[in-house]
């Protein structure tokens, strides 16, 4: 049984980043407009959840994303700041939730909720190395 009494309601975490044109929806693929790109918000959130509880699961654990509910409301230009914030707001099991929200230097730009799920990372690499093996 994993121990993860160290993760608590509360718990939050940032993450950041300045938008370049390689964040933009042109160049990954997700649209035609020179603006940050939904999927590139999405990886900002899940950093932001990352960093409100990586640094607290036991050793050989890792959480792994496996459910966002995100809207993505208004456009963020090339050159702007983009915050991303996740609370966590339960923890059943092995499986945590979060409340997420994504921010640009003039308003928020997207939220809604994230859940991840925590692993024993040699197991899970393990899975991952007899899929491959698997005809």
């Amino acid at each position: 049984m994993i121990d993860l009494s160290r993760l608590q309601a509360g718990l939050r975490g940032s993450a950041q980043i300045v938008v370049g044109a390689e964040h933009t929806a042109p160049s990954i693929g997700s649209g035609k407009v020179p603006v940050l790109a939904t999927p590139v918000m999405i990886n900002v959130i899940e950093a932001a959840a990352l960093a409100a509880v990586e640094h607290l699961l036991p050793a050989g654990h890792q959480s792994l994303g496996i459910h966002l509910d995100v809207r993505h409301f208004a456009a963020t230009p090339i050159g702007m700041h983009v915050t991303a914030t996740a609370e966590l707001i339960a923890v059943e099991g092995r499986t945590l939730s979060f409340r997420v929200e994504a921010r640009d230097d003039k308003e928020p730009i997207g939220g809604g909720s994230h859940q991840r799920v925590v692993v024993n990372v040699a197991r899970f690499d393990e899975r991952v190395q007899r899929k491959l093996r698997s005809p």
